[in-house]
């Protein structure tokens, strides 16, 4: 199966393509990720990057120094699934557009009490 079905067949979770869209721009360690990605908890970025391990789009270096760094890179399958990231980013606003014009409002409920109506 090519890398950018398997990406959106298996479930990596949300954030993960954030975290892709991060790495494609090069090697980052996950404290320079944690600062680029600040909406996203530690915990968070802890377990996207294990799945995108686990799933073969990233990969971890452990660099030889004092402290011991680790760096994570897209692999050849990680930045092969690069196109399909692009044009979803690209896209993403005109299909949040059309399902916004097809998603019929909700009505309004009243508490009953004489407050506004609750949407």
């Amino acid at each position: 199966m090519a890398p950018d079905v398997r990406l959106v067949a298996h479930d990596v979770g949300r954030w993960a393509t954030l975290v892709l869209r991060e790495l494609a721009h090069g090697p980052h360690s996950f404290g320079d990720l944690g600062e680029r990605l600040p909406e996203i908890s530690a915990k968070v970025l802890a377990e996207r990057l294990r799945t995108l391990e686990r799933r073969g789009l990233v990969a971890r270096d452990r660099l030889r120094a004092f402290p011991v760094r680790t760096r994570y890179r897209l692999t050849p399958a990680g930045r092969a699934v690069r196109p399909l990231l692009v044009e979803l980013y690209r896209t993403g606003p005109a299909i949040e557009a059309a399902w916004d014009a097809t998603t019929p409002a909700e009505p309004a409920v009243s508490g009953g009490d004489g407050a506004e109506p609750v949407r």
